[in-house]
């Protein structure tokens, strides 16, 4: 089991952001990851997810490392689908669970969200990736949402952070298994219950679901709203679309609806989750 954990946000985002090359997808900055695979090492990477990871030639190591290295397809779809659908995110206390590189996040911390939380397995991933990421978003040079679909050029200079702006206090970061994280915003003071939670790709593997269920029960507000992206099936692994349904309608706690279906390459959906007692 992987302890949860919370990690700080350094007052120098000079270090945050030190030896990053960034890149920009969707108006959005975001840390280079071929750079991070061949700098990060040692301390920087305690968990030594980055070197399995390369060795192994895998993107996931079930119960060492969960694919936080990569920014996964359905991340996008999701993304799409926030803008088209208009997702109101003034004032809402979020979530992005598995957040690997933070983008979903970052859209709703544009969106002007209240608070945003973000989780990973990996504390690799929130300390090199996440977090460098969000204050990348965040600093003075950073776009608007408004900007978010304007095409840009990578950049490969490293980005200087002048100053910690509003918008990085209403961020918080948590490694670690969901069911540890979920315990520990459980017993905060007061109970931290969000009013949207978005998650892509976290479905892959049937023997998470009962461990995200129960972190989606227990985290959810009772009107609130989860956006999960997904394949419609993972070769290889099995999971998918039509057996998460299958596993929550089983459960009887929450209602879904398949809102979006993208039919490029492998089938894609966009899930919304609800308590099947809310408004």
């Amino acid at each position: 089991v992987k302890a949860a954990k919370e990690h700080s946000i350094p007052q120098d985002l000079n270090k945050v952001l030190e030896n990053k090359v960034m890149e920009t997808v969707l108006g959005l900055s975001h840390v280079k990851l071929s750079v991070v695979e061949r700098t990060c090492s040692g301390d920087a990477d305690s968990e030594g997810i980055v070197s399995k990871s390369v060795s192994s030639h895998s993107d996931l190591i079930p119960g060492v490392y969960e694919g936080g290295l990569k920014i996964w397809e359905c991340t996008f779809d999701l993304m799409d689908y926030l803008t088209e659908a208009e997702i109101e995110f003034t004032n809402k206390t979020v979530l992005d669970l598995g957040c690997g590189a933070g983008l979903l996040g970052i859209v709703a911390l544009q969106g002007e969200a209240a608070r945003v939380h973000f989780q990973d397995y990996n504390s690799t991933v929130i300390d090199e990736i996440t977090l460098p990421n969000v204050v990348a978003n965040c600093i003075s040079e950073g776009r608007s949402g408004k900007d978010r679909n304007a095409s840009n050029p990578p950049s490969k200079r490293p980005r200087k952070a002048e100053s910690s702006p509003d918008v990085l206090s209403r961020c918080r970061f948590f490694s670690g298994e969901w069911s540890q994280v979920s315990q520990l915003l459980s017993n905060s003071k007061p109970c931290l219950k969000y009013d949207i939670i978005l998650t892509s790709e976290t479905i892959y593997n049937p023997d998470y679901y009962s461990a995200l269920h129960d972190t989606l029960a227990q985290l959810l507000d009772a009107n609130g709203h989860v956006y999960l992206a997904s394949k419609v099936h993972y070769f290889g692994v099995g999971g998918g679309v039509y057996l998460f349904e299958k596993f929550i309608e089983d459960k009887n706690v929450f209602r879904t609806s398949l809102v979006k279906t993208i039919d490029q390459g492998l089938q894609r959906c966009i899930m919304e989750i609800a308590f099947k007692n809310s408004c």
